[in-house]
């Protein structure tokens, strides 16, 4: 990590998106099998960098990320080509669609949004946290930002585009989600 990203994860305006998050993201990385060495290295850099910008008041946080990892990762080794996969990566981030064939987009995604099938006491720590980290909002328009982005989540096909995480996680993420929209109405 780099001394830039641990000052960004470090941020106090931060209480889920913190360097935790990372370790925690890396942690089911180590767990993926059948990746090749580069393919792994892309995940992590992706990872490492893909909340390296979080503002709760900003809209564009992934596609800064995104350019921070580009003026980053050439100073560690990455080739251009690496450069641009990590930045595509972590710009799917933002909206987590992943398009059928994306294996390593479908991982990150995935990974990310682990936390959603929690058991669910992490899960509400992780939801209180989230709401912390927009405590600018009053509570009706945190209500019906976050109910919105929940209902998204449980309207959409599949929640976990790889299909493993998906079998371990996707029931408890609807249960999750369906009881914070729940409480939030």
């Amino acid at each position: 990590m780099t001394p830039g990203l641990e000052a960004a994860y470090a941020e106090p305006h931060r209480r889920y998106h913190t360097r935790r998050h990372i370790e925690h993201c890396l942690e089911m990385l180590d767990a993926v099998p059948d990746l090749t060495d580069r393919e792994r290295r892309l995940l992590t850099w992706a990872i490492w960098w893909h909340d390296a910008v979080y503002d709760p008041r900003a809209s564009d946080n992934e596609a800064l990320s995104a350019e921070l990892a580009c003026r980053e990762l050439p100073a560690l080794g990455a080739a251009p080509d690496e450069t641009e996969e990590v930045a595509r990566l972590i710009r799917l981030t933002a909206g987590h669609s992943v398009d059928a064939g994306d294996r390593l987009g479908a991982i990150l995604v995935s990974i990310d949004l682990a936390v959603l099938g929690a058991a669910p006491a992490d899960y509400d720590a992780y939801a209180r946290a989230v709401r912390e980290e927009y405590a600018h909002l009053p509570d009706a328009a945190w209500r019906a930002g976050r109910s919105a982005v929940l209902q998204r989540f449980l309207e959409a096909p599949v929640i976990y585009p790889d299909p493993r995480i998906r079998a371990a996680r996707e029931a408890a993420a609807r249960a999750n989600l369906a009881r914070e929209l729940s409480s939030l109405r």
